[in-house]
């Protein structure tokens, strides 16, 4: 292996290892139990997943009989967005 590859090679395992830091909960996070008791009490049924992804909570859940995708903040556990689920 040459020194370009395995320069390239290292700059690609850092990238990876700050793509899966980047998905994990910060200290000051709202657990994400509570934030599921929040989304139950908006009018959600049912949440079916929930992670997190970019600086919040995402998931997805039931809400007047539809399946939806929502992001929640990740102090608050307050709905930022919602769609529905493609």
């Amino acid at each position: 292996m040459n020194r370009a590859t395995a320069i390239f090679a290292m700059t690609l395992s850092v990238g990876a290892l700050d793509l899966a830091r980047a998905d994990q909960p910060g200290p000051d996070w709202m657990p994400a139990q509570e934030v599921i008791e929040k989304v139950l009490k908006s009018g959600y049924t049912q949440v079916t997943k929930i992670e997190a992804d970019d600086g919040r909570w995402e998931g997805e859940g039931v809400k007047n009989g539809q399946r939806m995708e929502f992001h929640a903040d990740a102090k608050t556990g307050a709905i930022t967005s919602e769609k529905l689920d493609d």
